[in-house]
């Protein structure tokens, strides 16, 4: 388990609305949960025939193609 300083942000109530977290604290959750995500996508395609070197090529570049357009 990541362990991590938070502090609370409050509202006029005194009711916890937000939490602050460093930069570096953030980047280490958010690397966690890419990391969880790409293992969840490994496991559901575990099957699946992979791709040849040329297929992956040609695959990867209409994604970022795709990416770029947006």
């Amino acid at each position: 388990m990541l362990k991590y300083k938070k502090r609370f942000v409050l509202d006029e109530h005194q009711k916890p609305c937000a939490v602050q977290l460093s930069i570096v604290d953030f980047k280490r959750i958010e690397e966690a949960l890419e990391n969880y995500g790409l293992a969840q996508l490994i496991d559901q395609n575990a099957g699946e025939k992979a791709l040849g070197l040329d297929k992956a090529k040609s695959y990867y570049k209409k994604l970022r193609a795709k990416h770029v357009e947006c």
